[in-house]
């Protein structure tokens, strides 16, 4: 072989040995890419949070959690269950809010009760069975609580400028006038054809102080049928913790408001399977001269209460702790002893001015008050 040859054959070796190291390098970049893609996709799933807890029979837990305005207040609802329920769930309590103020609005010409009180000064009104059952249950609570819980105290409402606002005063002729359009006494219903008539023109009901419990307790006794056993409902302070607690909990923390600085708290209550309402005098009021007085008014005296702040009652039923507060913040600690052996599991806090010396104490009527102290109501 010529020299000539072998110098050709030596570079046709080396091209093919470079085209074989640069095959070897392309396979070797191809399997590092690989190793790099599949570590980072190991990495991502080892980031990715972890799935929601698996219920006992088989099915991923949420929580979903609204919050929206509603019969003159804010509702805000916390659902914990299935994801297949638990946003079906919420949408119907929304619509059980909405049912009830279709009913009970009394600003709302086309509400159920502002038909009732523009037509049964002149004929039977005859009730659908919501506000049927509103009207037997405010009945058994204006007996309850020795005629101080009245449904029919709107024209007292209207003196004292509740709905309308007032400069001055309200004359005693302006009350006494009132007073002879107030007394649930004196409505005529007829229980066989659920019908309801004023005997008087000027007589209305105000389902204010009843109707936000009432919803509450039907919507959760919706979400609970649809299988729903934990979370809150509350309707502007009308709140009913379900009978599971949430998740990696005992019960549900539900702080009790300060009435004499709102935007504080003077405790925490550990609430499971029961409701929970507050009536005080921080929340509407009118201001006439220089003086606040509150929308709670003692239906019997035509005037409203003075010296009670705030009075919290926990028991079973959202209904029963909306009128119960009602009551009580009219007639005072020495009803709540007397009633409270009606009613289980019941508890009453009322915080009221010393008549003495006006300041602030706290009477607790059951054992769930541990942490509520007096020291808390005006501590800065």
């Amino acid at each position: 072989m010529s020299d000539e040859e072998k110098h050709n054959h030596h570079d046709e070796n080396n091209i093919w040995i470079s085209r074989n190291q640069l095959l070897i390098s392309l396979l070797i970049i191809i399997v590092l890419v690989f190793a790099v893609i599949f570590i980072h996709k190991k990495i991502s799933l080892h980031k990715q949070p972890a799935p929601p807890p698996i219920s006992e029979n088989g099915m991923r837990m949420t929580c979903v959690e609204r919050v929206y305005p509603v019969m003159g207040t804010m509702a805000t609802v916390k659902i914990y269950g299935p994801d297949e329920i638990t946003g079906k769930a919420a949408d119907k309590v929304q619509d059980v809010f909405q049912d009830v103020q279709d009913v009970c609005n009394i600003f709302d010409p086309k509400s159920e009760v502002a038909r009732l009180n523009a037509a049964a000064a002149d004929k039977p009104f005859r009730c659908t069975q919501m506000l049927w059952d509103l009207l037997q249950i405010s009945r058994r609570a204006y007996e309850i609580s020795d005629h101080s819980f009245d449904i029919t105290v709107k024209p007292l409402m209207d003196v004292w400028g509740f709905y309308r606002s007032r400069e001055m005063m309200p004359s005693e002729q302006e009350i006494k006038n009132a007073m002879t359009l107030v007394g649930l006494n004196k409505v005529i219903f007829n229980d066989k054809a659920h019908t309801v008539s004023f005997p008087v023109k000027g007589m209305a009901f105000d389902l204010g102080g009843i109707a936000k419990g009432f919803a509450v307790d039907a919507a959760s006794d919706a979400v609970k049928s649809m299988g729903i056993n934990s979370g809150t409902i509350d309707l502007g302070g009308n709140i009913y913790c379900l009978p599971a607690p949430p998740p990696a909990k005992s019960a549900y923390s539900i702080a009790v408001r300060n009435p004499m600085k709102k935007n504080e708290i003077c405790g925490i209550v550990e609430v499971k399977d029961q409701a929970l309402s507050t009536s005080g005098n921080y929340e509407r009021y009118v201001i006439i001269g220089d003086k606040q007085y509150t929308h709670i008014i003692d239906a019997k005296k035509g005037i409203p209460v003075a010296d009670m702040l705030a009075v919290t009652v926990i028991t079973p039923k959202a209904v029963d702790a909306d009128y119960l507060s009602t009551a009580i913040f009219i007639n005072g600690p020495e009803f709540a002893e007397k009633i409270r052996a009606n009613y289980s599991r019941t508890s009453f806090l009322i915080i009221r001015r010393n008549a003495e010396n006006s300041s602030p104490e706290v009477i607790k009527i059951g054992g769930i008050w541990g942490n509520i102290k007096i020291r808390d109501l005006t501590a800065k």
